[in-house]
């Protein structure tokens, strides 16, 4: 077992960002008396009730097995609850597995995990398409195939269901559990007041928050910084994340707490100051940071998702999907836009050239718009595309960002497939 709590000690005090925070092992490690978590993707928090185990999320379905075998060598005593902290894939298609071997399951989830599944059931293709897209560009190209579902068709679904608030009460453990929209609109988080521990979920995740992937529904920033600081007031012990490493001491959790809660809240209120000054998205997705001395704190990188897609996120939520261009509001066909640019330009092959002359001098935002015009003005161009693959790939060996890599990455697969077809 791994001494999880010192090592997250030893990165928060000392600011470090060379260990490892989210690890996927599926080993199971105790961190109190009757407390353990099982490091996975999501990680599975599992109490001892003296009545049965509580889990706290049941990981992935692809995980979900090797996270009931960890269990299963922790403690012979069966799973009897399974929380869901909220309704994300990675949270609870690992219930599949965590059935078959426990048997009936009391469930709980917030009310919209119903909601959430029957979504994901409505739009299987593009959450398969999107996921693939999303981490295709660190881990290899995960191909579609033929549709798999996004979540098993058997996920276990909430049997107790949990409004704002409820109150479980297995074995010798009280556990309140409290709803609160941040990543998601279905997300719980946990505090069992005995012990003073909390279960975070998605709340807290190693990395700056996840309050603006670019491919998902909405996310909500003010809420989430709101959460965070309910869980200050009750001043914790311990910290229970779904993803890395987990905290101990009330200072300690205090303080990553609030600076994860700092930062979001600046980015919505400078977001809003200038949406009420009358600025365009444009602007605003250009001028509102987070400084760097923050996002180096080894708890807050930008590693997931980045400040610029909060930015956007929130012009969404108060704003609309129209970024204040009126050009963009019922705009030409990006096709038709790239072969009128390019025939100004004097071909594809123009607009190209000069994309590969502001890559090579690290101007990639620029570089990509002339490179996407380009290849929409030659869809079948294998030498225009191999071009375009080339900046896509150069730029996405420059971010930081999972979001960012998975999206180039994707562009770079797709010009690669062009270049790699006969011209027609």
């Amino acid at each position: 077992m791994a001494d999880l709590l010192a090592l997250s000690t030893e990165i928060i005090d000392g600011g470090l960002t060379d260990r490892p925070f989210n690890r996927t092992s599926n080993e199971l490690s105790e961190v109190a008396d009757g407390l353990a978590i099982v490091e996975s993707f999501s990680h599975s928090v599992v109490v001892d009730t003296g009545d049965g185990l509580v889990a706290f999320d049941a990981s992935h379905a692809m995980t979900g097995g090797k996270v009931v075998e960890a269990i299963k060598g922790w403690r012979a005593d069966p799973v009897s609850h399974i929380v869901y902290t909220h309704g994300h894939a990675d949270h609870v298609g690992g219930s599949v597995a965590f059935a078959e071997a426990y048997g009936e399951l009391d469930v709980v989830g917030h009310r919209n995990v119903e909601r959430r599944f029957e979504r994901y059931a409505m739009t299987n293709n593009w959450n398969v398409a999107i996921n693939a897209r999303q981490f295709g560009g660190v881990r290899g190209d995960f191909g579609m195939g033929d549709y798999p579902d996004f979540i098993p068709a058997d996920t276990a679904r909430p049997n107790h269901v949990v409004d704002d608030h409820d109150e479980l009460v297995v074995g010798d453990r009280t556990i309140e559990l409290h709803h609160a929209r941040g990543e998601t609109d279905d997300h719980l988080w946990a505090w069992m007041p005995n012990e003073r521990w909390i279960a975070s979920g998605d709340f807290m995740i190693w990395n700056f928050p996840n309050a603006g992937n670019p491919q998902k529904v909405q996310r909500y920033p003010i809420e989430w910084a709101a959460a965070l600081r309910a869980m200050i007031a009750k001043e914790p012990e311990l910290l229970l994340p779904a993803h890395g490493l987990p905290i101990e001491g009330t200072d300690r959790i205090a303080m990553v707490l609030t600076d994860i809660a700092d930062a979001l809240d600046r980015v919505v209120d400078d977001v809003i100051e200038m949406m009420n000054a009358g600025e365009v998205l444009d602007t605003i997705v250009h001028s509102v940071r987070v400084p760097d001395d923050i996002l180096a704190k080894p708890y807050l990188r930008p590693l997931y998702d980045e400040p610029e897609f909060v930015v956007r996120n929130v012009w969404r939520q108060f704003g609309g999907w129209w970024d204040g261009a009126p050009s963009r509001l019922k705009p030409a066909p990006d096709a038709q836009l790239a072969a009128e640019v390019a025939g100004l330009a004097g071909g594809p092959g123009a607009l190209i050239d000069r994309a590969r002359t502001l890559a090579d001098a690290g101007d990639f935002r620029l570089a990509c718009h002339l490179a996407d015009l380009a290849g929409w003005a030659a869809p079948t161009d294998p030498e225009i595309h191999r071009q375009r693959a080339a900046i896509y790939r150069a730029r996405r060996s420059t971010e930081t960002s999972l979001m960012s890599k998975g999206i180039f990455a994707g562009a770079a697969r797709e010009s690669e497939a062009v270049a790699d077809s006969e011209p027609t």
